[in-house]
């Protein structure tokens, strides 16, 4: 009850700080933030991180087209 309390009130501050952020912002400068940007109990998503041969693998299938017989 207490966790849901909480990330009640942090979306409704997170909301207002968004609020007044793009209020604020210069719309040449940037781009608009959201409320998931101040929000400590929004989920975050995973960055992938891919290291040595499972990289290149993966460039590999992304970029270069199978051989046909």
């Amino acid at each position: 009850m207490v966790e849901g309390k909480g990330k009640f009130d942090w979306a409704q501050t997170s909301s207002l700080m968004a609020l007044a952020v793009n209020l604020m912002r210069d719309p040449r400068k940037g781009k608009a933030v959201s409320p998931n940007d101040f929000n400590p109990f929004a989920e975050k998503p995973q960055k992938i991180v891919l290291k040595g041969a499972e990289m290149l693998d993966a460039l590999k299938a992304a970029f270069i087209k199978p051989h046909r017989k």
